[in-house]
């Protein structure tokens, strides 16, 4: 059994195959630390047609996902296993996905993440299964899966033992409120742009002061926003 469950509802489970078994995922899966369960929502329809959408009642644009198949596939799935999940319904209208929200799921045993489709879900898929909701951006995609493969990956690098150096996930971009610090590598001299100085000499203090130093002036040229949530936290 893996250090961490994903249970991730679809009606394109497909589309997730060449993700989950790519790089640090594979990597994951690989070391027994993560493990990914596709499921279709239309094996979950009764529909002779395994339809799972119709017309918006009251009348509009585009097909909205009933509840009869949905809430039948969340309760299977979730009763699958010894784990129970901590559930999520992917959308633009739940809470903002950020550092510190993949953090709190790197701490879980089990995630269950719905991906929905066309207009959205019946409301009463909500309000029946009392899901935690979480949107990557603002913005709107065609469907779930985007999103989905968004906080896998951002969660699964999380877990320790994952990633190749203990230090990897704490150094990367957000982890402390800031951005990453500008990185280089062979050769020390290209097109007349060298390598800094401080990089190339030796001194471990000098260097983590010098990426600390870039890493604020990176963060508060292009990302002053993050300086002021850093503030607020603070206080």
């Amino acid at each position: 059994m893996a250090r961490l469950r994903f249970d991730i509802l679809s009606l394109f489970p497909g589309v997730f195959d060449p993700f989950l078994h790519t790089s640090i995922l594979r990597i994951a899966e690989e070391k027994q630390l993560a493990e990914y369960h596709l499921h279709d929502i239309r094996d979950y329809s009764e529909d002779k047609h395994k339809k799972v959408d119709a017309r918006p009642y009251g009348g509009g644009p585009g097909m909205v996902l009933q509840c009869e198949p949905v809430v039948r596939a969340v309760e299977a799935v979730g009763a699958m296993g010894e784990r129970s999940a901590r559930t999520i319904l992917l959308t633009p209208q739940g809470r903002r996905f950020h550092q510190k929200v993949a953090e709190e799921l790197a701490e879980e045993d089990r995630i269950l993440l719905l991906c929905g489709h066309y207009e959205g879900f019946d409301e009463r898929i909500r309000k029946l299964l009392n899901f935690e909701e979480l949107s990557i951006g603002d913005y709107v995609l065609s469907g779930g899966e985007a999103a989905a493969m968004v906080v896998v990956d951002a969660v699964v690098r999380l877990v320790p033992g994952v990633l190749g150096h203990e230090d990897s996930s704490s150094r990367e971009s957000f982890a402390e409120g800031l951005l990453d610090y500008p990185q280089y590598t062979r050769p020390p001299m290209y097109r007349g742009m060298k390598v800094p100085e401080v990089l190339l000499g030796g001194n471990h203090r000098e260097i983590e002061m010098w990426r600390l130093q870039e890493a604020e002036k990176r963060t508060y040229e292009r990302r002053s926003d993050l300086c002021d949530d850093n503030t607020r936290d603070s206080e």
